[in-house]
């Protein structure tokens, strides 16, 4: 290994060592995040970790980056693992799920309250999408095999002339109205997720709340077309 190569290797090991660290406080501190205190517990002065992350927004956005790519990996082989469009959906969002819960800290910071002062730069943007795309892929396929025998209500007023642009992101063909009924399940998807994480579910829901969330979850599958 030559020396430009071993440098890049370090670096690379540095790099994960302070997520892995910043992480870490991010179970403890919430998105108050420090660069010093990451320096601290590394043994480092704070000057170095700024030689890895020039501040405390770019160390934000590589765990924002990993998390979303996690989450998004996730939903993406699950949608590989059904070819009915309606089990794929459902199965997305378990998937979905079961990462969340597994992490529920990174789940906070992508999915919770904004960050104080932090702007998401576009870097953020593709991998953010990752399960929306994926679930868009279960009603692509239900639209391509027939399977979408109901629809969402119609958008309509201006809110229907930005779905209309939204659509074409998706795909030609793809009509609006389906689209929105893709961004309503994600949404009550990040919905059900958080409110289960963050309590809303206590002393309600307490001995099955899988099958609470399967429940809610093919309700939404129905009102982006899967019926």
């Amino acid at each position: 290994m030559n020396a430009a190569n071993l440098r890049a290797r370090v670096r690379a090991e540095m790099t994960e060592e302070i997520k892995q660290v910043a992480l870490r406080h991010l179970a403890t501190d919430g998105a108050n995040l420090s660069l010093r205190a990451v320096a601290r517990d590394l043994g480092m002065a704070s000057s170095a970790v700024y030689r890895y992350f020039a501040s405390r927004d770019d160390l934000l956005t590589a765990l924002i980056i990993d998390a979303y790519d996690a989450v998004g990996e996730a939903a993406e082989k699950a949608a590989a693992s059904q070819a009915d469009p309606v089990e794929r959906w459902v199965t997305i969002t378990h998937a979905v799920r079961d990462w969340a819960i597994a992490n529920p800290h990174k789940w906070a910071l992508i999915y919770g309250s904004p960050v104080p002062g932090y702007q998401a730069p576009q870097d953020t943007v593709v991998p953010a999408t990752r399960v929306i795309f994926a679930l868009a892929g279960a009603v692509q396929a239900g639209l391509a095999t027939g399977r979408i025998t109901e629809v969402p209500p119609q958008p309509a007023g201006r809110f229907g002339e930005e779905m209309a642009a939204v659509a074409e992101q998706f795909g030609t063909g793809v009509p609006p109205h389906l689209v929105g009924g893709v961004m309503s399940g994600f949404i009550h998807l990040c919905g059900a997720i958080s409110g289960e994480l963050f309590g809303q579910l206590n002393n309600t829901i307490d001995e099955d709340r899988e099958g609470f969330f399967e429940w809610q979850m093919r309700a939404a599958a129905a009102f982006a077309g899967l019926a």
